[in-house]
Parts: structure tokens; sequence; C-alpha cells
């Protein structure tokens, strides 16, 4: 199951605060993971938990416990649960604290029925735009491909193509950015410090608001034709689905790169493929697939300039933390009455990731 192995799902337990009780649903990373070094004991001084493991499959089990649950807590990958099944055994839930960024598995039905949901995403977008930026660097010196060829041809030849192939961050180096949300804003402000152009692509994205961060809109075909480095951080919904395809990657720059640290689903992958193919000097970072993982014998992994990640953008060792501090802090507000911050509303499912 990897390093983190899967937890089956919440405990829950009866608040020692007001008339709290407290829910811990299971995600793809163990909550006792992202919550520990004492931020689960801290909690646990605020809400006493059953010393249980629910899931869906024994929620009758434990029905009458679940009768008073008013805060769930959770992270990556939370049990999704029906519209019936949260009010048959949560029908005290006043607000779930998502210790993690998109909600758009499991958030419809909470929101429908009044639910409030707040998420880490606001926290998590700064290791994920760091990291973003660091590529932006390394790629517009071609840093990936000079590697690939010093070490499998030779030294002057890798020193030649970062000296005579790329322009760096300098001279209004053009570098677009899809999707100006949380990550994307974060990003921006990083990239405000090199002598570079900024053109984004983002329909929800007022002229006011461009002006202010001040970046070009653009249209995909205006980045992609004309941007250094292309990043990703458009919305996952339907309507994004296979949006970044062939039509768009071949216009991309003879040296231009992509990064994807968005969502898999919105890149044709096997037309990436193709345009990496028609360029070897253009180079693509993907931490995110539409399959993940990646299967080992995927084309993608046939191309020297297509660099795959395992969906590591997100956060570090201790950077997971920043996700679950910022829940406990969440849920102080809450029991003292104060506004939430990050709350999720069904209106910014249809612009978030």
């Amino acid at each position: 199951m990897g390093i983190f192995p899967f937890l089956p799902a919440p405990y829950v337990g009866e608040s020692m605060i007001g008339c709290f009780c407290g829910v811990k649903i299971r995600g793809v990373q163990r909550i006792d993971y992202v919550f520990s070094e004492g931020r689960l004991e801290e909690i646990a001084k605020k809400v006493d938990l059953l010393d249980a493991i629910i899931c869906k499959d024994n929620l009758e089990t434990y029905k009458e416990q679940l009768q008073e649950v008013e805060v769930i807590f959770s992270t990556w990958g939370m049990e999704t649960f029906s519209k019936e099944q949260i009010q048959t055994y949560f029908p005290a839930l006043k607000v779930v604290l998502y210790a993690a960024g998109s909600v758009q598995a499991f958030a419809r039905p909470f929101l429908e029925l009044g639910i409030t949901i707040v998420n880490a995403s606001a926290p998590m977008a700064i290791p994920v735009a760091q990291m973003t930026l660091s590529l932006i660097i390394q790629l517009s010196k071609g840093f990936f491909l000079s590697e690939e060829c010093y070490r499998n041809v030779g030294y002057e030849e890798g020193r030649s193509l970062t000296i005579y192939k790329f322009p760096g961050l300098y001279a209004k180096t053009p570098i677009g950015i899809l999707g100006v949300g949380k990550i994307g804003r974060i990003l921006i402000g990083y990239l405000k410090n090199f002598d570079v152009d900024i053109l984004v692509f983002d329909p929800f994205l007022s002229a006011k608001s461009a002006d202010e961060l001040g970046v070009k809109m653009a249209t995909l075909e205006e980045i992609f034709t004309t941007c250094q480095v292309i990043s990703n951080h458009i919305a996952n919904n339907e309507h994004t689905v296979g949006m970044l395809d062939y039509r768009l990657f071949s216009m991309m720059k003879a040296n231009g790169a992509f990064i994807n640290t968005g969502r898999g689903a919105q890149v044709v992958e096997a037309d990436l493929l193709s345009a990496m193919k028609d360029e070897p000097l253009r180079c693509a970072v993907l931490d995110v697939t539409t399959e993940e993982p990646y299967p080992s014998d995927g084309p993608l992994r046939t191309s020297a300039n297509i660099i795959l990640l395992p969906h590591i953008a997100g956060f570090a060792a201790s950077e997971v933390y920043c996700l679950s501090d910022s829940i406990i802090e969440q849920f102080d507000r809450y029991s003292k009455g104060e506004r939430l911050e990050n709350v999720v509303t069904m209106n910014m499912l249809d612009t978030m990731a």
C-alpha cells in the first residue's frame, strides 16, 4: 500500500468542550500521519475520540455514537457518503474540516445538506507554488535536457544546450499560467521577482484582477505559441477534461516547456507525447497523470523529454503539517463561534481543482 498505508475509516468521539462531537474520516494518507507530531493529541484534548475506526461497512454498528457527531476531521481521499447516509448516520453534523485541498470527490452531498466544509487549500497552495517556481527556473535553462545530454553524450554537449538554446528568466521571458486560483496567484507573486512577462488564461479572472496582479490576460493559443514555460493550474471538472490537446501542444516553441502540477485529466497524454516527439528540445514535467500511479510500461515513459513525478508537489514530510495546523486553527475558531476561513461553497466547485 505504499509508505503510508490506508486508514480504513474515521474515529469517532464526544467532545470535551461545549457540545461538540468529532469524527476522523479515513483518507489515502493516514490521518494519524497528517495529524502527527502531537497534533492528534492536541485534538484529543478538545474532542474525546472513541477508540474505533468507522467505515461504511460498520456505520450501522456505531450508529448510536454517530448521532451526536458535529465535526468531521479528515484528509486526502476522504470517505464519500450519500445524502441519505449523512442524514441517517450524521444527523447532528455541522462542519467538515478537511486537511487537504480538493474536495470535489465528496463535497456535494454535504453542501446540499447545508453542512459547512473547510479545506486547507490555501496553506497547501504554498508548497505547490514553490515547487512549480523551481521547475520554471530549471526548465527555462534546459536543466533536465542538459543533464540527460551530459550523462549520455558529453559535458560540452550538455553545457551547450543551456548556453545556446535556452533563455533563462531574463529580458522579459514569457511565462504562461493556466488557471489563477490560489496556487496561480502565489506563483505569480513569486515570478514578480524575475524579469519575465506573465500571461494568464482563466475565464473567471476579471480584467481588474489581472491589472492588480500585473499580468496579461491571453488565450490558450497565445500562451502556447509565445511562452517559454507553461504551467497548468486549471480547475478539475467535466468541462476541462482533455482541453489541452495536440492542437495546443504543437504550437509550443521548439524549446518550450510544459508543467502540470494540477490535474492529469486536462491533458490528452497521447497528444502531449506526439508534440514532445516533434521537437526534442521541448520538455514536459508531469507531477500528475490521468492514471496514478502511471503504468510502468506506459508510453510517456518512452520519451526522454517527458519527466514523470509521483504527485509530490503538494507536500514534503514536514510541509504536511501546515494542513493539519490550519485545520486545528479552524476548529478552534469554530469552537469559539468565530468566522471560519477557507470555506468551500457549491459555486466554488465549478472553478476549483
